[in-house]
């Protein structure tokens, strides 16, 4: 049981105090020594010539100034109820500042490319690359952010020279001014509307020319409103004819029916009727029959009834009897007859119908020709208008681009006046000025350097000697072994091993180093 190997059991490693550290710090005095020497040393060259002054600038942007859209509306709308300032536009302004080109010109400005240290080992590099790497530089080294719940942008910059942190903070808003002018209103504006305005004007007078020719030509003066006109009175004339139509197809039937009554009346009418007996021809015919009467009585004197003469008178007597028989059984008649007044009417209202339909019939062809001018005219009158309102509508908006650029141009140069008065949106709240104090003072970066450096070589002396895997002392050998030390040697023998007969290393994974305590164990 003698080759076997003793247990090895873990015990728990004691607290260390101060005396392990200082021991710590003694075994890594090299590496303890030389950290804080390095630190330190930097600390002191930092001191010496690198001290940093800070320069500080702020900018306020503002509402002070509204520029109108250059739109194609007559009046640009300009919103005036949102006069507090966004985040996405102060975030602009800071991103405007940290542009490329902002930083270039200021590096170009104030010869930053000379303060590269590292200049000498490029010496074919071109001057664009030089100011390239100097505003990449700048970039790094300028803090630009805005202020919370204000609309200031806070600028710093710091630089080994006073008077050059601050001449690079004032060429920064210089050069940022001009940015933001060039940014928010491109040049050229005066200028194109200067040349619009022109061409608006040679429109204008070219349309007002057209249309005087037009009116001049065709002779018209208001195409419209006289087509309007023209329009009324072929309404009244197309009403007038259909009217004359109407009376004349009413003036034939009236005269139809009156050549009717005509042929059915007759021309006279009786107006009284009178009969009685002739008295005349009675007289005459009883005065004949009393002379007869009265000779045939000297006839029977003288003749006998049979006598001829007698009988002859006889004969008469008779005759006259009988025509004064028959005058009195008819008696005379008498009747009056006049003009028939029916048939008079009748032919006089024909005799006007006639000449009425006459004149209607006139009428109607004299309208007929009027309503034929009308409708000429009436429809010259409407392509002429519709070509009059296009010159015209092209008159209007011609006038209306004029007066619009000319709007628009006086804009453009109050903008133009306002930005060479420097009148614009953003101000410099606070001016740079070259600092009298850096950054940190010499004392303070020389304290600071001797306590990093302190504290930096303790913490790389623990690291080391946490690495390091040798024995150290007895404590270490027990607590790892768990047997028994039968003697140490001094830490400053040194003890190589023999390369014959065994192994460099103890068997356990660990070799002795210089300097340090050599241990023998019971466990043989």
């Amino acid at each position: 049981m003698s080759n076997e190997t003793p247990m090895r059991r873990p015990v728990a490693a004691p607290s260390p105090t101060l005396r392990d550290v200082a021991m710590v710090l003694f075994r890594q005095r090299r590496i303890f020594v030389g950290t804080v020497g390095i630190i330190f040393f930097l600390a002191l060259v930092y001191a010496l010539v690198g001290t940093k002054y800070e320069s500080h600038m702020k900018v306020l942007v503002r509402r002070g100034r509204a520029d109108p859209p250059m739109t194609a509306q007559e009046h640009a709308p300009v919103e005036f109820a949102r006069m507090e300032i966004t985040e996405e536009e102060l975030n602009s302004e800071v991103e405007l500042l940290k542009d490329d080109d902002v930083l270039r010109k200021v590096a170009a400005i104030n010869g930053l490319d000379a303060h590269d240290w590292l200049r000498f080992l490029r010496p074919g590099e071109e001057a664009r690359a030089r100011v390239e790497r100097a505003a990449k530089r700048l970039a790094t080294r300028l803090i630009v952010e805005p202020v919370k719940k204000t609309n200031l942008i806070a600028i710093s910059y710091e630089a080994q020279d006073p008077r050059t942190a601050a001449g690079v903070l004032r060429s920064l808003a210089d050069i940022y001014l001009e940015k933001h002018v060039e940014v928010h209103r491109p040049t050229g504006e005066l200028h194109f509307f200067e040349q619009q305005t022109a061409e608006s004007r040679r429109q204008l007078d070219e349309a007002g020319r057209q249309l005087l020719e037009f009116t001049m030509s065709h002779d018209v003066v208001a195409a419209g409103h006289q087509h309007d006109l023209a329009l009324e009175r072929l309404s009244a004339v197309d009403a007038s004819y259909r009217q004359t139509q109407v009376e004349m197809e009413e003036t034939q039937r009236r005269a139809q029916v009156l050549q009717a009554q005509l042929s059915a009346l007759p021309e006279r009418a009786t107006t009284q009727i009178r009969t009685a007996d002739n008295p005349e021809l009675l007289r005459s015919l009883k005065s004949s029959l009393l002379d007869l009467e009265l000779k045939r009585t000297a006839l029977l004197t003288k003749f006998e009834p049979t006598h001829p003469l007698v009988q002859e008178v006889d004969q008469q007597i008779s005759q006259a009897k009988g025509s004064i028989a028959a005058e009195s059984l008819s008696p005379v008649r008498d009747e009056t007859t006049e003009k028939n007044t029916n048939y008079e009417w009748a032919k006089s209202e024909l005799q006007h119908m006639q000449v009425d339909l006459s004149g209607l019939q006139a009428r109607a062809i004299a309208t007929a020709v009027q309503l034929a001018d009308y409708r000429q005219m009436a429809r010259h009158l409407g392509e002429d208008a519709i070509t009059q309102d296009d010159l015209m509508s092209t008159e209007k908006a011609a006038e209306e681009n004029y007066l619009l650029y000319v709007r628009k141009r006086e804009e453009a140069r109050m903008a133009d006046a306002l930005d060479d008065r420097g009148i614009v949106n953003v101000a410099i709240a606070e001016q740079a000025v070259a600092p009298a104090l850096p950054v940190w003072p010499g004392w303070v970066v020389v304290m600071a350097g001797l306590v990093g450096a302190t504290v930096s070589g303790m913490g790389l002396a623990f690291v080391a000697d946490h690495l390091d895997a040798a024995f150290r002392t007895p404590d270490e050998v027990f607590a790892y072994l768990n047997a028994p030390v039968l003697a140490s040697l001094p830490q400053d023998i040194e003890w190589q091993p023999q390369l014959t007969g065994g192994s460099p290393d103890d068997g356990l994974g660990r070799r002795p180093s210089r300097g340090v305590s050599r241990f023998g164990t019971g466990a043989a």
